[in-house]
């Protein structure tokens, strides 16, 4: 299955005639945009039939139906967007300068080249026939409206379905507004019921008078969905009939207040700010505290960043909770965050130091299982923003971005320090997590403590370039590094990453150039860390220009200034690395395999992933160099499972070339030339056609010849061809399973 669209996590009721016409609009529209107000539905409607196109299945006639798994889990793309449906939300952009990397991160394009953004994500869907969704664009339509119209033009088979309370204002757009449930009819009602049901089952409305209150209330609230389920998540201290009585008496307020917002903005304004009124002081002050927060949060974050004042570290939860039974804030998915309390403890800047202790139940605090899965949490942008109206009001607003930004900081410094152990993957899915709120606090600093900014910067580019935001990493580094001038540590960090990020781009001509800078600001520094870090930058950066012995110098070099072990920081084990790569490179497998294999047994005692997976790229190439493809075959596979793991595209696409080679040299000439298919396809999505160790070209060429020769070209076109058009964690689940003996 092809696509990224979110799991539904309620029902979804209604909505025939809507579904029924955006439907037939898919098929004779490229830009669609649902236009209406605030809390209206525009988001569930558009994920109700972009789930429809991804299972192949006309959406018109659904109604009242369950949540369900995300859509089209386990089944064939649609005929119509054979190339999947794909979810960008827009909703966490404040300014438009990551609205491309949103885009790209969506459509699973982790560039790695040096091209402009817009070039990239242009020849990456230009022979693509899928549906693009971009929710949330109200708040960036120009930038919105010039995307689309450059994609549009590049990409004949690309289809977008916009929601926004603006249209895009595109001369080919088709707006559709969506407008609320009618009022007075049964979907309404039903809204009403599922929403209040699902918390307190039926009894509720069987109380005399509970239904004809429910009608009262959504024809009060005009059938405008958020409101409704604000309403709902209200019974329970109150009955439905008072819930009537009392939001009948605040529309008669409101309506001789002399209010003279549009009616159905007034109308949300009111529900939200009467859910806002029922709340108690605690869970108000909290409300307003998690706007700062931009994409979804677990309980540790949120205790770590609004603590303070009346607001203390053991309200926060049952607040939360509170808040969540009122639908002010929404779980997101069932516990399936990772790692909460974030491992031996970090602080944030305020004296509260969070993971400390041994496995337990807590949430930040003494006693966490770093590992445990963990409830995250997001609030609706209608929501968000009337709390941050708050924050502002109660003057908190700088003080909480301060605190978040400081938070985040803190996140990456543990996740930094865990990074030779095994608190690295808890560590990138933490990372992973909190990449939105890591990007709010770099633009904090950037404004605020630009030093900070760099430090930050510096911190997550291990983290971005394997999660595929290494353009994003490129912009924060050259920003910081413009703004923060002042030599030390935190520039010099900032400029080993900027270092590393340019040279995985193959932009070699300014990795040069940086280089000799951070060296002399490494030396200037005299930071044992710092020409750790400028070592194995450097020592990279000959790698991939061919002077493997100059790389082992440098490394052997830095290393021996500070004897100790490997793992005893980040820098110095991609020091190692750097080590043990030169030695294979220069052909010296006896001692290059010694050292890979005595720094893999540590990797796989304490569960470090990262550096393990390239050593299992070392440990093939030595055995393919050595006459062994099974063995290389064997560690190339072992190395593709740490890199999907670890979401790497760039290190899958490394890894899928060395399988190949190793599974024609073994004679599986079909399986070779598939998987050199599904390479290809890995390659395009970091924009290289290929990369890797200068010294492997030749017998990759050499394979890639022998399975030709096997198959004749007609059959190797086919099999190429069929790795290449698959899925792709579909054809990487493939590649790893070894052919049945004979079938090849």
């Amino acid at each position: 299955m092809k696509g990224n669209i979110p799991q539904e996590t309620t029902s979804f009721v209604g909505r025939r005639p809507e579904l029924a016409r955006l439907d037939a609009a898919l098929d004779t529209h490229r830009l669609i945009t649902l236009t209406g107000a605030g809390g209206v539905g525009k988001t569930r409607l558009a994920q109700r039939a972009a789930a429809g196109t991804a299972t192949g299945q006309r959406t018109g006639g659904a109604t009242g139906s369950r949540p369900g798994p995300a859509a089209g889990a386990g089944t064939a793309a649609s005929a119509r967007f054979p190339d999947g449906t794909w979810w960008a939300d827009l909703a966490t952009l404040d300014t438009p300068e990551l609205l491309l990397a949103t885009v790209s991160d969506a459509v699973d394009l982790a560039d790695h080249s040096p091209r402009m953004p817009v070039e990239a994500l242009c020849e990456w869907l230009a022979d693509k026939r899928l549906l693009l969704v971009l929710d949330s664009c109200e708040h960036l339509i120009d930038e919105c409206a010039h995307l689309v119209g450059e994609l549009l033009t590049a990409a004949p088979g690309v289809t977008v379905l916009a929601t926004s309370r603006r249209p895009l204002a595109s001369q080919v757009e088709e707006i559709l507004d969506v407008l609320p449930l009618p009022a007075d009819g049964d979907d309404a009602l039903t809204l009403f019921t599922e929403r209040l049901t699902a918390r307190l089952g039926p009894a509720p409305l069987a109380e005399p008078g509970a239904t004809e209150a429910a009608v009262s209330i959504c024809r009060r609230l005009e059938g405008i969905p958020l409101a409704i389920e604000l309403a709902a998540a209200q019974v329970g201290p109150a009955s439905v009939a008072e819930i009537a009585d009392r939001l009948g008496s605040r529309f008669d307020v409101l309506s001789r207040s002399g209010f003279v917002w549009p009616r159905r903005h007034q109308t949300l304004r009111t529900a939200i700010g009467w859910s806002h009124e029922l709340c108690a002081p605690l869970e108000r002050l909290l409300w307003a505290r998690l706007t700062v927060f931009r994409g979804t949060f677990d309980l540790a974050a949120a205790r770590a960043v609004t603590v303070g004042g009346p607001l203390r570290p053991e309200d926060v939860e049952p607040a939360l909770e509170r808040l969540v039974a009122q639908s002010v804030v929404r779980r997101d998915g069932d516990g399936e965050g990772y790692g909460e309390g974030y491992g031996e403890g970090y602080g944030d800047g305020y004296g509260h130091v969070y993971g400390e202790g041994a496995p337990g139940t807590g949430d930040g605090i003494p006693g966490v299982d770093r590992r445990a899965p963990v409830d995250r949490y997001r609030m609706l942008d209608t929501i968000r923003e009337f709390g941050h109206e708050w924050l502002t009001e109660l003057g908190e607003a700088d003080t909480l971005a301060a605190r978040h930004a400081e938070h985040f900081t803190a996140l990456a410094r543990w996740a930094d320090a865990g990074w030779p152990g095994a608190d690295q993957i808890p560590g990138y899915r933490m990372i992973e997590d909190a990449h939105t709120d890591l990007r709010t606090a770099l633009d904090h600093w950037l404004v605020h403590d630009p030093a900070k900014a760099a430090e930050l910067g510096g911190l997550l580019v291990y983290f971005w370039t394997c999660c595929g935001h290494l353009k994003e990493a490129r912009t924060y580094l050259e920003r910081a590094l413009a703004l923060h001038t002042v030599p030390g540590s935190a520039r010099t960090r900032a400029l080993i990453g900027y270092g590393v990020t340019v040279t995985l781009q193959g932009d070699y001509e300014l990795a040069h150039r940086i280089s000799a800078e951070a060296q002399e600001a490494a030396r200037a520094d005299g930071d044992r860390e710092g020409r750790f870090g400028t070592a194995s930058f450097v020592g990279l950066l000959a790698m991939l220009t061919g002077q493997p012995q100059k790389a082992l110098d440098i490394a052997r070099e830095a290393l021996s200034t500070a004897p100790g072990f490997a793992f005893d920081s980040p820098d110095r084990l991609r020091c190692s690395l750097v080590e043990v790569l030169s030695l294979t490179a220069l052909g010296n497998f006896v001692e290059g395999q010694a050292r890979a294999l005595e720094l893999r047994e540590h990797c796989v005692r304490t569960g470090e992933m990262w550096t393990r997976s390239y050593l299992d790229y070392q440990l093939s190439i030595v055995a393919l160099f050595s006459g062994a493809p099974r063995e290389a075959a064997a560690y190339a596979r072992t190395m593709l499972e740490s890199k999907r793991a670890l979401h790497d595209a760039f290190g899958i696409a490394l890894g899928l070339d060395l399988l190949a080679a190793a599974l024609a040299a073994d004679g599986g000439a079909e399986q070779a030339a598939s998987v050199y298919g599904t390479g290809a396809m890995y390659w395009r999505s970091v924009g290289h056609l290929q990369r890797g160790a200068p010294e492997l070209e030749a017998v990759r060429q050499r394979c890639e010849a022998t399975a030709r020769e096997a198959l004749g070209d007609a059959g190797y076109a086919a099999a190429f061809a069929r790795g290449a058009t698959a899925d792709g964690p579909t054809a990487l689940a493939a590649a790893l399973r070894p052919a049945p003996p004979g079938l090849d």
